[in-house]
């Protein structure tokens, strides 16, 4: 009984069966005045019948279509991911099919359909991409595949890949692209290079040239004897502590294409720290709200990185206000060392910012602060705008006033020995790694 009704599911009617019976049922009713197109109705009736289920026949057992879902082992939050179909056609014709995969809830599309024509034995790989906006597990539901003859009359329902969880974790695909154009020499697309004046480097010793190092430190005895380009590599000063402070208060919810300033925090911790520790350095993490949630000490080895990694796709918040006060008491037991503080936060008027500057200051007083603001693009649309009625005008001047207020924020943290970052959000990485780049060139670091 259940391969019964499985088989009735399966069974799917294309467009042009209903306007074929719509066709029919017009010359019977025509034919009622006129002889000869009741006999043709009768005789498409029949022909009609005959047809679908010599296609139904065709699509059941002639054939056969393979399918197969390949996806990456994580996403990526806020990129383009792949996922490929694998298809493979077995029937003796050409067939049309109509694929509907199950997306995961989170992506809220009800409607993704593709439509896909395949010869005789093809075989293709055909991929789309889905961008998540949230960290988390993702459910893959099933791929339906409805299979069409070159008739189109009938299709039939195939059934492919159950449930299939993946996770999405911070941004992977950003923090490896930050990494080729840093240490590529790509300059051009917005990293700073500043020269250090009296900068002085210990010799360590002589290595083989790889791509991005610097050429003016070929070794050319070494090269010739070798009969390959060296290089000398030479040590710069001991490696500093650099932490990822993160806001992960009711401030960081606010959206940005999609995604939270959070998440847009999150990509941007985990392509800083990459470079951080790239270049010797210790990278950190702390996360705070109310209370500390997350704090994982300074360190360069690889599995370091895998550990804030992991810690990133876990954070979790109920967006609570923060308490910026038992951040800096937190600091100042557990951060002895001078250390880079590159703090995520958001503050949108210059009231809440004061607020917490006797603590930002006090931190300055031993560690480099750097403190990140982001900047409201909509906002610019908004003071751009031709003043047409009063509405306009009002929207306008407030508008005026928050971008004045932003500004007044980078004027003052710099009165007060505060580095900043004003930024967007999609500029956001880019920003951080070109302002500690600066910073280490600069040696305040």
């Amino acid at each position: 009984m259940k391969k019964i009704y499985n088989f009735i599911k399966s069974i799917f009617f294309n467009p042009i069966f209903y306007w074929s019976w719509l066709t029919i049922i017009l010359l019977l009713f025509f034919g009622y005045w006129l002889n000869l197109l009741f006999i043709i109705g009768k005789y498409a009736f029949f022909a009609l019948i005959a047809i679908t289920l010599l296609d139904f026949i065709y699509l059941f057992f002639y054939g056969n279509i393979e399918a197969k879902r390949k996806l990456p082992e994580k996403f990526s939050n806020g990129d383009a991911n792949p996922v490929h179909l694998l298809l493979k056609n077995n029937y003796p014709t050409k067939v049309h099919l109509k694929i509907i995969d199950e997306l995961p809830k989170q992506f809220q599309k009800r409607d993704f359909e593709l439509f896909i024509n395949l010869n005789k034995e093809e075989q293709i790989d055909y991929s789309y991409s889905l961008r998540p906006v949230k960290r988390g597990v993702y459910n893959f539901g099933v791929l339906n595949i409805f299979v069409s003859s070159p008739l189109r009359l009938a299709r039939v329902r195939r059934q492919f890949e159950g449930g299939k969880d993946i996770k999405v974790y911070p941004s992977f695909i950003q923090m490896r692209k930050y990494e080729l154009i840093a240490f590529a020499n790509k300059l051009g697309l917005g990293l700073k290079k500043i020269r250090r004046i009296g900068h002085t480097m210990e010799f360590e010793q002589i290595k083989t040239y790889n791509k991005g190092d610097d050429y003016r430190t070929i070794n050319w005895k070494a090269t010739a004897k070798l009969n390959k380009l060296m290089v000398n590599q030479y040590q710069d000063e001991k490696s500093q502590n650099v932490y990822s402070v993160i806001d992960l208060g009711r401030t960081m919810k606010l959206p940005f294409k999609g995604m939270t300033l959070l998440d847009y925090a999150i990509n941007s911790t985990l392509s800083f720290s990459n470079i951080a520790m790239k270049k010797q350095d210790n990278a950190g993490l702390l996360t705070f709200e109310k209370n500390i949630r997350e704090f994982l000490k300074p360190n360069k080895k690889k599995s370091a990185l895998h550990h804030i990694f992991e810690a990133l796709y876990a954070v979790d918040t109920q967006y609570n206000e923060t308490d910026y006060e038992r951040l800096y008491t937190f600091i100042k037991h557990k951060i002895p060392t001078r250390s880079l503080l590159m703090i995520y936060s958001n503050f949108e008027h210059l009231s809440s910012l004061r607020r917490q500057l006797p603590f930002l200051r006090k931190l300055a007083q031993k560690h480099l602060i750097v403190l990140i603001i982001f900047e409201n693009t909509e906002l610019k649309s908004l003071i751009e705008e031709e003043v047409n009625d009063n509405r306009t005008l009002y929207h306008k001047i407030i508008a005026q006033d928050f971008d004045w207020q932003k500004r007044m924020m980078i004027k003052e943290l710099k009165i007060n020995n505060i580095h900043s970052i004003y930024t967007s959000p999609e500029k956001l990485t880019l920003a951080t790694i070109n302002k500690y780049l600066e910073l280490k060139a600069r040696g305040l670091i």
